[in-house]
């Protein structure tokens, strides 16, 4: 007897189960439907907003906001204003407005172009400045960036600076030679110098063991009062005819030509030359065998030493690549900033901001090369920032310095911004979580 519901319609006779109609509602097990994915567009703009890039510009852009806020509470108006804000909180909003807007352009005007200008040249004048301003910091960085990349945190680009301007004056300074001898020699003294200094720290780390950053540290504090001794030492580097802890003039001979005319100081053939070492700098760390060892090295010291590669000898390599570029940094002023005698204030505060730039760079040739010219045009910005609004120029270290925190911070500028989190914001428990879910995932697609 068949169990058939009368009025159910015929049996269908013969279909196997798949061919079978489907149920009209919500299942279990096997026959439940699965939670389609996402779309593929979606995923990847999560990617991108998970990536480096856009982490590192939401922080500058945080970082504004910051300066933004400083410059607003410093401002006399807002001040004045604030005491009657309830009464008339437009005055203090246009305060502010007025305050923060004409800080940033007085930046713009002083870092990028002038609208204001009546020539071409007083036009385009900030960015040679700009320019001009950016070449030691990214010779320096660049020295700061590759010892990131070996495993090494140099901190030694001030003294490296100071020895390699004190070498090529040594060496250099007095010889009178014809400009096509006398300033590239000048220029290669002062890498070598640079170089030697920085190999000196690097050798000490491979030999001994010693932390790097101590070494490096001590050897700033030993560069600073042997350079002092010799701009105070007449004959050595002293300044014939004065008493003063200064050295001789660069000679004519041996400073930068100007790249684009007189009309323009601060912008001279340094500039291409950082250029040319940026392009050095990437092909060797990302191209060449030696790069990948240096590479490899900063990675894992271990793995590499089991894979056959000398981590001493990568040691004194790295150091001896970061002081040259930091001894490049020193040319850059020697030859083209400062060119009536330097002291042992030349090297600016330089060695320690390429910390920064290589940190904001990423630790990549080319991320350093970009992070240079952003600071470049902050202190280019910043003076006439102090002149056309009375902006105290430390409200841009203040900048600097959040930049600094925020790109130490990823999961700080995901959380203020709303980005997706990645796994390294996670706790080691949400990891595992993460990658539970991950590996369902994978098996899900397998199965299906």
């Amino acid at each position: 007897m068949s169990d058939r519901v009368p009025g159910a319609g015929p049996e269908p006779v013969g279909l196997p189960p798949e061919q079978l109609p489907a149920a009209s509602g919500p299942l279990t097990g096997q026959g439940a439907k699965e939670t389609p994915e996402a779309p593929r567009s979606n995923q990847l703009i999560r990617e991108i907003l998970r990536g480096s890039v856009v982490t590192t510009v939401l922080a500058i852009v945080a970082s504004m906001i910051v300066g933004g806020i400083l410059i607003a509470v410093t401002d006399e108006t807002v001040q004045k204003t604030a005491g009657y804000f309830f009464a008339r909180p437009q005055d203090m909003l246009v305060a502010v407005w007025q305050a923060v807007a004409g800080g940033y352009s007085a930046l713009f005007e002083g870092a990028i172009v002038n609208p204001g200008a009546t020539s071409f040249v007083a036009f385009i004048r900030p960015l040679t400045n700009t320019l001009g301003f950016a070449a030691p910091l990214i010779a320096a960085g660049l020295g700061v960036a590759l010892a990131f990349r070996s495993g090494l945190f140099n901190i030694g680009a001030r003294g490296q600076m100071l020895i390699a301007c004190a070498t090529a004056a040594l060496v250099t300074f007095n010889l009178d030679l014809p400009m096509w001898i006398h300033m590239p020699l000048t220029l290669v003294a002062g890498i070598v110098g640079g170089a030697i200094w920085g190999g000196i720290a690097g050798l000490l780390k491979a030999r001994t063991g010693a932390h790097e950053v101590i070494l490096t540290i001590m050897l700033n504090f030993v560069a600073l009062y042997l350079v002092r001794w010799m701009i105070r030492t007449p004959g050595l580097l002293q300044k014939p005819g004065t008493n003063q802890p200064i050295s001789a003039p660069t000679p004519a001979t041996a400073q930068f030509p100007s790249l684009f005319g007189e009309q323009f100081p601060l912008l001279n053939w340094g500039f291409p030359i950082v250029i040319l070492a940026t392009v050095i700098t990437w092909w060797l760390v990302e191209h060449s065998s030696l790069g990948f060892r240096l590479r490899a090295v900063g990675e894992n010291p271990h793995a590499a030493r089991t894979a056959g590669i000398s981590v001493q000898r990568m040691y004194v390599y790295a150091m001896l690549f970061a002081g040259g570029l930091a001894g490049l940094a020193g040319m850059n002023q020697i030859l083209g900033s400062v060119t009536t005698g330097f002291g042992d204030a030349i090297d600016a505060g330089i060695g320690f901001d390429a910390i920064t730039v290589a940190l904001l760079g990423r630790s990549r040739a080319w991320g350093t090369f970009w992070a240079g010219l952003l600071f470049g045009a902050l202190k280019a910005g910043s003076f006439t920032m102090q002149v056309a609004q009375g902006i105290p120029v430390d409200i841009v270290l203040v900048v600097e310095s959040m930049i600094v925190l925020f790109i130490a911070a990823p999961p700080l500028v995901r959380t203020i911004f709303f980005l997706p989190k990645d796994d390294s914001d996670l706790s080691a428990k949400g990891k595992a979580k993460a990658a539970r879910k991950r590996a369902a995932a994978n098996d899900k697609a397998v199965a299906s």
